[in-house]
């Protein structure tokens, strides 16, 4: 019998319905702005890059356009490093190191490679703190074709002409406390299902693809990544956030299959980041340098190795 304390919305062992998703939405309060944290941080990078909307989001009179930043110098035989962030909007330093990249080290890799980098997939979500978009789905579940997620139908759509030309992609992600205090109870009161409480590990790991492992590539990551903060050991199973490690700091998962996004492209290097900000070893700006940290030696690996 699950101990944890009921979830507010809904009935135990009933999936919600559309009362209880609007329940849930009336309750997401905005608390930050996308317009400031983000549009504006991309103002001042029109000057070096190509900054374009690539579709827009209308949820209930709100609109949020989707923003991708290009390399300016464009060239189809470069090739193509594509860099995603926010696709859960509450996970902070994505969108902030993806950001942050993009300022500090992007012009670093002109005329070596064409650059894509997508700050903030769920805007809705960043502006909540939130998992879900306001119809109570992850997108990061749902990147495929005919998604019911705008944030992933979008991000598909963009990246749809480019299938085949990405050699790399990086996916910014962070692991929280609140992973276990509200998202996965909320989406075990959503699917009517018990919640069973998991374990957050301390530290940075990475999740590479089961379909398409790349223990080097991912290790010249963790490499990296340890300079800047701590990598997450594995628990008494051997296991980090419920599977396996890999190898230290490395987990797997089915990329395309679970349709997360890290799988959209069929990159040769795919990963995701997952960040721990609620470590009491970590600040907020070491959280965004990992990321930072991540994308360079990502994109420094698959140069070296084409």
């Amino acid at each position: 019998m699950n101990s944890q304390p009921s979830y507010p919305i809904g009935n135990h062992g009933q999936p919600w319905g559309a009362v209880e998703i609007a329940d849930w939405r009336s309750r997401q309060v905005k608390r930050r702005s996308y317009a400031a944290d983000v549009l504006h941080a991309l103002e001042p990078l029109r000057e070096r890059f190509d900054v374009a909307e690539y579709g827009v989001l209308d949820y209930a009179g709100e609109h949020y356009p989707l923003v991708a930043v290009r390399s300016r110098d464009w060239r189809d035989e470069l090739p193509l490093m594509l860099v995603t962030g926010g696709v859960h909007g509450y996970e902070t330093s994505g969108v902030h190191g993806a950001l942050q990249f993009l300022r500090d080290h992007a012009q670093e890799y002109a005329g070596r490679a064409d650059l894509l980098v997508v700050p903030c997939v769920s805007p809705w979500a960043y502006e909540r703190i939130h998992r879900w978009n306001p119809d109570a789905i992850d997108p990061n579940r749902n990147f495929r074709e005919g998604s019911s997620s705008g944030e992933a139908a979008a991000l598909v759509r963009l990246l749809a002409p480019l299938h085949g030309r990405v050699l790399m992609h990086i996916d910014l992600h962070e692991t929280t406390d609140s992973d276990e205090s509200e998202f996965r109870p909320a989406l075990a009161a959503r699917d009517g299902k018990d919640f069973e409480p998991g374990e957050i590990p301390d530290g940075f790991y990475l999740v590479d693809d089961t379909e398409n492992p790349q223990p080097a590539f991912q290790q010249a990551v963790i490499e990296a990544v340890a300079k800047v903060t701590h990598i997450a050991p594995a628990d008494a199973r051997g296991e980090i956030i419920g599977s396996p490690q890999v190898a230290p700091g490395v987990i797997e998962y089915a990329l395309k299959a679970l349709g997360l996004c890290a799988g959209i492209t069929g990159a040769r290097y795919t990963t995701t980041t997952e960040v721990y900000p609620d470590s009491p070893r970590a600040t907020p700006q070491q959280c965004n340098d990992a990321q930072v940290a991540a994308v360079c030696a990502a994109i420094d690996y698959a140069l070296a190795h084409r």
